[in-house]
């Protein structure tokens, strides 16, 4: 970890710990030639790759099959001007193998929106970095 003024940079294992305490993150992906973001709930995989769980016929699932995404998750205290963000980034590829698919819906995320069609999206953890801002007098 590299303290610097008003932050330190987290190790690979300390940002995966946050990470997995955090119940919501969001996917950043291009659409339309542009940048998007896309709030989603998540878990981490065994492999420490973020695993999602959307719609088949989302447009999401379109956008980012195959390329690679940033996934970014945070926990902030505005008054106390401290907290912490994680970014995860990698290729993101819906999970077609049916023993796979069967181990996630045990273990995986559940949507929390209802669908019939759902299907799982890992974006590995090819790349893994954060910060925390260890809080700054007001």
């Amino acid at each position: 970890m590299i303290h610097t003024d008003g932050f330190r940079l987290l190790d690979r294992q300390e940002c995966l710990r946050l990470l997995a305490e955090a119940p919501v993150g969001r996917v950043v992906y291009t659409r339309q030639a542009l940048p998007a973001v896309l709030p989603l709930n998540f878990s981490l995989d065994t492999d420490s790759s973020v695993v999602l769980c959307t719609s088949a016929a989302s447009e999401l699932v379109r956008a980012i099959d195959g390329v690679v995404v940033a996934f970014e998750a945070d926990d902030f205290r505005a008054g106390r001007r401290a907290g912490w963000s994680v970014v995860v980034t990698g290729r993101a590829a819906v999970i077609t193998d049916p023993a796979e698919h069967e181990r996630l819906l045990r273990t995986g995320p559940r949507s929390w929106m209802p669908m019939h069609d759902g299907v799982f999206v890992r974006i590995g953890a090819e790349m893994v970095t954060g910060r925390e801002l260890t809080g700054t007098p007001g």
